[in-house]
């Protein structure tokens, strides 16, 4: 059972010496940020009292890390700094390390690239000791640098405050696979010998949070920020998270993946199991298959096996409560021996997904394709209109006049019996997601390419883009180019309406000096994003296009 919070009915927490916190910091070759992941927690106060400690696990770091902390730890009395010897490989050892010294009645954990938030620990704390709940977890976001851009992690998780018996009655807790934005009560862990796998484990929090899970807490979710996970696309070193180039990363992630739902079928809790199934095809699965148009023949070919393999085991069940586009992928996989189709693959698994013509039927109904009629796209006739995966292709023409040409393509005589009249084309700059001009047109239905082909319905409509005005209420020119994204908002006739990402098509993806009235020229580059949604980056002034022309000269 959940239990909704109502926060103004609730009397204030009593905070006693014996709720105190212990923050274990694990860090290697990591001396650049190891100091604010450290100052964050050492900042992390309570009313009444204080984190009672920090300690900071340097796996045998070979740069500058461990120096790095234990200048640190000569002005604070309260971080304690433990070298390994012995680099372990993996978080998980690291942090096992850091667990079995602390003397701190709670527990959480940091990363060395990462920071937490101001009142993250008095929000978790307080929850913990007002609903006696030995887990608490709070609001998580990725935030990208340079640019700072946040984008909330499982926002849904974490709306409002609530109270969850058991993980089995909120199944949906599952999807949130996290060590590090929870609070644990170090009795609960030591009594479910709860620990992370040692050594070279990847993704070694899919097992300590499923171990969490599955002994059955009750646990407190907050609402409030207590964790920034930095997301450096640059750095030279990638996180985990990110390194998804070799293959050996997937493998990685279905066996730590594998290992979670072993561990909620030995606890007894199939459902616990299935939602685990389910969350790995609605997002795992779709996060991998939308980069895979990116990776070598090689790459593929390995993928393709390794996930037929895997998903060979998922029971019909788990597919059906997967998300539509989610279960249509996992079919289209399970049903062909090798890679096929990738351009309508990587687009279904966007997000928002589109699913590319043509489209197929076979017995009427409609399918992937005639020569894979057994992967039926099912819901496609009872999902809203507001869901459907539909697409629509924008093909830019930047110059003098910016034109982007749009084709809304019918999906099975949905958007036909709706009616669509007119599109929004709205543009949103991604770094604080402020909004810049929008552009609306009347929708015209095009000839159908045969007769009595409802997949060969579509509606088109040009509109002429005011590139000058991304520049506008930003101060001084932008130099180095600023990235936009477009959607697309379409009314229909009988009142219905859909929001859609852009596909990116033609050969207009370059980028073009374009004269400009306030600051002389500006730079424009429509470009595909990973998943083919059409972005634009945007730089203005002669300042951007030397220093633009500079790291061409570099390279």
């Amino acid at each position: 059972m959940t239990v909704k919070e109502a926060p103004e009915q609730l009397p204030g927490p009593t905070i006693t010496p014996s709720a105190q916190v212990s923050i274990v910091v694990i860090a290697f070759n990591d001396a650049g940020h190891v100091g604010d992941a450290v100052r964050s927690a050492l900042a992390q106060e309570v009313p009444g009292d204080t984190v009672t400690e920090v300690i900071a696990v340097n796996d045998a770091s070979t740069d500058g890390t461990g120096a790095a902390l234990d200048d640190l730890a000569r002005t604070e009395p309260r971080l304690r700094v433990i070298h390994r010897s012995e680099n372990s490989g993996g978080c998980g050892t690291p942090r096992n390390e850091g667990l079995r010294a602390a003397t701190g009645r709670f527990v959480m954990f940091l990363d060395s690239d990462d920071v937490l938030p101001p009142g993250a620990v008095r929000a978790l704390l307080s929850a913990a000791l007002r609903h006696d709940a030995p887990v608490v977890s709070g609001a998580c976001v990725r935030r990208e640098l340079p640019a700072r851009r946040d984008v909330p992690w499982q926002p849904g998780l974490y709306r409002e405050a609530a109270v969850h018996e058991s993980a089995e009655a909120s199944p949906q807790l599952v999807r949130d696979t996290l060590c590090v934005n929870k609070l644990y009560e170090r009795e609960f862990l030591a009594k479910h010998a709860i620990a992370f796998p040692e050594g070279r484990f990847t993704y070694e929090d899919f097992v300590f949070t499923a171990q969490v899970l599955a002994a059955a807490p009750r646990i407190a979710t907050v609402p409030d920020s207590v964790y920034v996970w930095h997301v450096r696309r640059s750095a030279a070193r990638q996180s985990i998270s990110l390194n998804r180039k070799d293959v050996a990363n997937w493998e990685a992630r279905i066996a730590a993946h594998r290992a979670s739902v072993e561990i909620f079928r030995e606890a007894g809790s199939p459902v616990l199991a299935q939602a685990a199934a389910t969350k790995f095809l609605d997002h795992d699965l779709r996060m991998y298959v939308r980069e895979l148009h990116t990776r070598g023949a090689d790459y593929r070919a390995e993928w393709w096996r390794l996930t037929r393999e895997y998903l060979g085991g998922f029971d019909e069940a788990a597919l059906r409560a997967a998300r539509a586009p989610s279960r249509w992928l996992a079919r289209v996989v399970l049903a062909s021996p090798a890679p096929r189709d990738l351009d309508r693959i990587t687009q279904l698994a966007s997000r928002p997904g589109r699913l590319l013509p043509p489209y197929a039927e076979a017995g009427g109904r409609a399918v992937w394709s005639p020569d894979l009629p057994e992967v039926e796209l099912d819901a496609l006739g009872t999902k809203p209109i507001g869901r459907l995966p539909v697409t629509i292709d924008a093909e830019p023409s930047v110059g003098g006049r910016s034109v982007l040409r749009l084709r809304v393509h019918d999906l099975y005589g949905r958007l036909a019996a709706a009616g669509p009249e007119s599109i929004d084309v709205e543009l949103r700059r991604r770094r604080d997601d402020r909004r810049g001009p929008v552009h609306t047109a009347a929708l015209t239905r095009a000839a159908a390419g045969a007769a009595g082909s409802a997949a060969a319905v579509s509606w088109t409509a040009e509109v002429v883009l005011d590139l000058e005005a991304l520049t506008e209420g930003g101060g001084k020119a932008a130099a180095d180019p600023e990235p936009w994204d477009l959607m697309a908002q379409v009314s229909c006739a009988d009142g219905a309406g859909f929001r859609a990402a852009l596909r990116a098509t033609g050969p207009g993806l370059r980028r073009r000096v374009l004269p400009s009235r306030r600051h002389t020229v500006l730079l424009v580059q429509p470009y595909a994003t990973t998943g083919g949604a059409l972005s634009l980056r945007v730089a203005s002034g002669l300042r951007s296009v030397w220093r633009i022309a500079a790291r061409r000269l570099r390279r």
